[in-house]
């Protein structure tokens, strides 16, 4: 199907502030540039989000130093709740814990649970694997550090966007193999689980969707700085050899998307391993607009399902 009416308007909106990729300005630069882009377009496709109880920041030891985990709690309770751990997207490279605040109040709300969001170490400065290591010292500490938090530690799971998605994949991975913290639940959301970008729709998603060829060539030279290490499992969790005993799985693709047949893939191969997946094409719709629930009915209709899937994961678990 086309683009949906006001996904194009989008469209045209995101080309016109070109948050693109790194480009030839400094990675400082494009971090500010970034953000600034992503504020205007929360205000105008965001909701706020409901009010939490509290919001507070938490710095937690990583290797090489600390990073900063927001925890949102939807309100008071005597018995503990479940955790969702939130990891945002950005090409490893960009992103911020403010942008998705918003997006972290309706799924702490919506699903009654506790968000911690993670802020890991952003490439290049910090290039692979670190990410991936920051992203699980936060679950491991969180799962450690349940019974301060007020935290249900047989009630744990995770989730991202994009490059987040990504990271959020890799943890499931690295907690099976590391027997690390059971997670009863992993929501992706057009996640790049290949970064060999050998998934068709790479090549048949033209540019100026959001998301352009050159942009995810950069994100992922920055990332990985040595290209031979695409294929591994950490990397690209599409690509490991063994995909059994993983967390169900909830994973979205939009239909405009150069990631959008890695989703669709991920979904086989964690279906032939035997894991439980739901797996949704958000059609008529580009890379980043199922956030903008504000303005696209359908973005805020999916997203009401994807928190509705989340609960319902906390309650079998």
């Amino acid at each position: 199907m086309p683009l949906e009416p006001r996904v194009r308007r989008l469209v045209a909106l995101s080309n016109a502030l070109d948050r693109g990729g790194p480009g030839p300005q400094t990675i400082l630069s494009q971090r500010e540039a970034s953000a600034a882009q992503s504020h205007r377009l929360a205000f105008l496709a965001m909701a706020h989000g409901p009010k939490m109880v509290d919001e507070v920041d938490r710095l937690i030891p990583v290797d090489g130093g600390q990073i900063r985990i927001r925890i949102h709690r939807p309100r008071r309770s005597g018995a503990p709740l479940p955790l969702y751990v939130f990891v945002h997207g950005g090409g490893w490279c960009l992103g911020t814990l403010e942008e998705r605040d918003p997006r972290c109040r309706e799924i702490a709300s919506g699903a009654d649970c506790i968000v911690a969001s993670v802020e890991y170490r952003l490439a290049p400065e910090n290039a692979y694997p670190v990410a991936t290591e920051d992203c699980f010292a936060a679950l491991v500490w969180l799962h450690e550090h349940a019974e301060e938090l007020g935290v249900d530690p047989g009630r744990i799971a995770i989730g991202g966007e994009s490059a987040g998605a990504n990271l959020a994949a890799v943890v499931c991975l690295m907690s099976r193999d590391r027997t690390g913290p059971t997670l009863c639940h992993q929501w992706l959301d057009v996640p790049a689980v290949d970064l060999t970008l050998a998934q068709p729709s790479f090549s048949e998603v033209p540019d100026g969707y959001l998301l352009d060829r050159a942009a995810v060539l950069e994100f992922r030279q920055l990332y990985l700085v040595d290209i031979e290490r695409d294929r591994e499992p950490y990397a690209s969790p599409l690509l490991a050899t063994d995909h059994h005993g993983l967390p169900p799985a909830w994973i979205m693709s939009a239909e405009f998307d150069k990631l959008r047949d890695d989703g669709k893939a991920y979904a086989a191969a964690l279906e032939a391993a035997g894991v439980a997946v739901q797996y949704q094409m958000l059609r008529g719709h580009i890379h980043g607009s199922f956030a903008f629930t504000r303005l696209i009915p359908s973005a805020k209709a999916y997203e009401r399902e994807a928190i509705a899937a989340l609960a319902k994961a906390f309650a079998n678990a």
